[in-house]
């Protein structure tokens, strides 16, 4: 068919973020190739409050129907998971014929206490200062605890439970990014998923400077193009 894309790229956010986690990257693609490129927004998200109730297996269904349908038009597809988007993107890549998998600060462990306290200084500090409301890292944190119902957060780790056993299925080429000064995700979560999951075909990168929100880091432009190199790079069988 004339004008049929060929190559189909679904970027999944984190829990309880929305698809202004991946934008960045996203718009990255966007200028440098043609390919269908989607970012849906998870069950839940998006919307404060709206998280109460949802079950993570809608979260996994929601991703597989975005897949199903790039599929349909793309005959070659790549996804992206950012966090607990990149758990469902580990799953859907051991579920499905993904061509190629990208992980970044996948949430196969969370919560990095020794990174935490860092960040827990950095805003005693400001507060001491009076600089808290300009703390871009403490109004996330306050907006996160405070939209995220205790069910939900049980939701995700139910998620990330379910997802792990599944991860050495995962067979295609794999990409893994990780910031070094992540509190979230904690550096061994990347290690733990590069040794997990079965592929030969697999990078792990450490960036220095970056924290969780990989795509918005002083890194970036180095990252976003080492993920393009890693997409455009021929398949070896």
């Amino acid at each position: 068919m004339a004008g049929e894309r060929m190559i189909g790229c679904l970027l999944i956010h984190g829990f309880t973020g929305a698809p202004y986690e991946v934008e960045p990257l996203a718009a990255f693609l966007k200028e440098r190739t043609d390919w269908e490129i989607r970012v849906p927004t998870l069950p839940g998200h998006g919307a404060p409050g709206s998280l109460k109730g949802v079950q993570y297996q809608e979260w996994i269904d929601y991703a597989e129907a975005e897949l199903t349908q790039l599929a349909v038009t793309c005959n070659e597809v790549y996804v992206i998971g950012f966090s607990m988007g990149g758990m469902i993107a580990s799953f859907l890549a051991a579920k499905y014929p993904v061509d190629k998998l990208i992980l970044l600060s996948a949430a196969a462990f969370y919560v990095n206490p020794k990174q935490l306290a860092v960040d827990m200084k950095e805003m005693i500090k400001d507060s001491l200062h009076g600089k808290l409301r300009d703390n871009e890292l403490f109004l996330r944190y306050k907006r996160k605890i405070k939209e995220t119902p205790l069910a939900a957060t049980f939701q995700f780790r139910r998620l990330v439970s379910f997802i792990k056993p599944l991860l050495h299925q995962v067979n295609v080429p794999t990409f893994i990014a990780q910031g070094e000064c992540d509190g979230i995700v904690p550096p061994k979560s990347a290690e733990y998923l590069f040794h997990t999951i079965s592929t030969k075909q697999k990078k792990l990168a450490f960036f220095k400077h970056s924290k969780h929100h990989i795509c918005y880091c002083e890194e970036r432009d180095l990252l976003f193009s080492q993920v393009l190199d890693f997409l455009l790079e021929k398949r070896t069988v």
